[in-house]
């Protein structure tokens, strides 16, 4: 909690200077990214965690690809894209992760989608448990919590309890997927909030 108190202090403490961090391919997408929040998640959508989570993922580059073959603005891997439209009931033409519209949709759906898989002590841990998720599988997530239970420690707590389990990911994967959450939550989140975009999971205006 201190480090989350520490970071938006920062944040604030820089004002307009810090918000100027926010890259300029993100602008062009903010309304149509906040229209997407609150539709499917509603007005109190941490649309800075969104955004955040963006820019992580693609830089906001619609036509990214990654080494492994993640695609557009989300990244979505093919065949997650495929099954993610078949269970939102999207057919073939339906299922576009190049564009930058469905690539902001579904990840707020997925982001949405896996938060309510997961038990958390609060919004913030709960978007970090989701992130990790996101980024490295939803089993792992449930088998670093039961690790995390079994060594005593509070398994629905992400900062500085979970995040510190490594229930068998390999060394390279580990540091991925806890970079991860920590780069959207604790980086990028907090320039979004101070840049107006709206609240974050984990900071508020």
């Amino acid at each position: 909690m201190l480090r989350l108190l520490t970071c938006l202090a920062l944040a604030l403490s820089l004002g307009s200077s810090f918000a100027q961090d926010v890259p300029r391919s993100a602008v062009p997408y903010r309304a149509q990214l906040t229209r997407i929040a609150h539709s499917e998640w509603g007005l109190d959508a941490p649309v800075a965690t969104f955004a955040a989570q963006l820019q992580q993922e693609s830089g906001w580059n619609p036509q990214a690809v990654s080494k492994v073959g993640a695609v557009g603005m989300a990244q979505f891997m093919p065949a997650t894209a495929r099954w993610w439209c078949s269970k939102q009931g999207w057919g073939l033409l339906e299922c576009t992760p190049r564009n930058p519209v469905w690539a902001m949709r579904a990840l707020v759906q997925y982001d949405l989608w896996l938060s309510n898989q997961i038990q958390s002590i609060n919004p913030c841990q709960r978007m970090a448990f989701a992130l990790s998720a996101y980024n490295g599988g939803l089993g792992w997530v449930f088998r670093d919590q039961k690790k995390a239970g079994g060594l005593g420690k509070d398994f629905l707590t992400w900062f500085d309890s979970v995040e510190r389990v490594n229930a068998g990911r390999s060394a390279a994967n580990f540091k991925e997927n806890r970079d991860y959450p920590q780069r959207i939550l604790m980086l990028y989140e907090p320039r979004y909030v101070v840049a107006g975009w709206g609240v974050g999971a984990c900071h508020d205006k």
